[in-house]
């Protein structure tokens, strides 16, 4: 049996070995309610741009500075520390066995968000966020197809699963469906440099959340 690794992967694999089907969705409100931002919160949110701004300018900011300096506050802010939320970090994935071309699938992902209180199975809790980081010089799209194959054995315990892809300054939202094929939604992308966007990453992070 071959086995691949899910950093190897690339769309076009995704879709022809996992089956997945692309669509669009140019809002985010059929899916989620966002609310508007406290006062706190913008504040605070521009203190993670301004930080971000510091080591950006410098030039390249590594996958790990992009996880410390922005993904960790505005998943912070956006409450995903708190109970019953859990997050994990560099988790092996289940393994994918795909029997008609003898191959498995195998990796680690980057960050994930589980609510404890919701089990799925006796080993398995309900997935709220999977996050897929990478360098700033890097496309946030470049994580997409690492990101499906994570979620993809989820996807037969729930229904859905949101997932992020992010360089940091970039932020590319997606919704993860079961189904026969399963489909992926690519929302708009979100800039961490723009202050209205950036309003939008948190404020989509909040729904999630709450979800």
């Amino acid at each position: 049996m071959t086995t691949l690794y899910a950093k190897d992967l690339s769309l076009k694999d995704v879709h022809r070995v996992l089956g997945f089907q692309r669509r669009y969705n140019s809002s985010f409100t059929p899916l989620l309610s966002l609310e508007p931002l406290t006062d706190f919160e913008q504040q605070e949110l521009g203190q993670i741009r301004e930080d971000f701004d510091n080591y950006l300018i410098d030039g390249e900011v590594s996958e790990g500075q992009v996880k410390l300096l922005a993904i960790a506050p505005l998943l912070r802010l956006a409450g995903f520390y708190r109970f019953p939320v859990k997050i994990s970090l560099e988790e092996n994935i289940s393994r994918i066995t795909i029997d008609d071309e003898d191959t498995s699938i195998t990796g680690r992902l980057d960050i994930l968000a589980v609510n404890k209180q919701r089990r799925l199975t006796a080993h398995t809790s309900l997935w709220v966020l999977v996050i897929e980081s990478k360098n700033s010089q890097v496309n946030a799209l470049a994580g997409l197809a690492q990101l499906l194959t994570y979620a993809y054995n989820n996807l037969e315990h729930q229904e859905s699963i949101w997932g992020l892809a992010t360089n940091g300054m970039h932020y590319q939202f997606v919704y993860i469906q079961s189904g026969n094929p399963p489909t992926y939604q690519l929302l708009p992308l979100l800039n961490l440099m723009e202050t209205e966007s950036s309003m939008q990453v948190l404020r989509v992070l909040k729904a999630i959340r709450q979800a």
